[in-house]
């Protein structure tokens, strides 16, 4: 199986348990009725970036689907707690891309969702022989990517929140799903 398409969404759940708190970041994201199996990080060549609503109809209960998926969890209160995935999308969509998590503690949402696009930036950009300086800041090197004229897009989602102000259970997830 090769997804030909792709949809983003994120969520976040707050409960006393914490397997909990996951399924309701799932309902948040709204692909709890489906069973996740968590894949690598590669953008499959010629597949489309689609909306979530378009995504999500597509879905069956029960179905399995696969996910690239970044999560974290707290159960201490005010935590800041983040999770991302970066996408990184060639030119040439005959190519395959990349799809980067990123899970962090104590990082703003936007640090953190620069943090994963970086991250699959600078994977694409090694396959595709891009040379660039990795002391350079991510400015920099998503300039020198893009100049290339190799990488079409980057991107991220990301979902971050505070750990509840009473202890229970937080969880944030950012999910890149595949489907055929």
């Amino acid at each position: 199986m090769i997804p030909t398409k792709i949809f983003f969404t994120k969520g976040v759940g707050i409960h006393k348990d914490k397997l909990a708190s996951f399924e309701l970041a799932l309902r948040n994201a709204g692909i709890e009725k489906c069973n996740l199996v968590y894949v690598s990080s590669i953008f499959p060549p010629n597949a489309k970036i689609i909306s979530k609503e378009e995504g999500l109809q597509q879905l069956k209960a029960g179905e399995v689907v696969f996910c690239v998926m970044a999560r974290n969890d707290t159960n201490e209160p005010n935590r800041l707690i983040s999770s991302a995935i970066g996408v990184a999308v060639p030119k040439d969509s005959n190519n395959y891309g990349y799809l980067s998590e990123h899970h962090s503690y104590g990082e703003k949402a936007e640090i953190a969702g620069e943090y994963a696009e970086d991250l699959a930036a600078t994977m694409l950009a090694t396959t595709l022989g891009i040379e660039f300086d990795s002391k350079q800041a991510w400015e920099e090197r998503e300039q020198i990517y893009k100049a290339s004229g190799h990488i079409f897009k980057t991107s991220n989602i990301v979902q971050s929140a505070e750990g509840n102000k009473d202890g229970l259970w937080t969880t944030t997830i950012a999910v890149a799903v595949l489907l055929e």
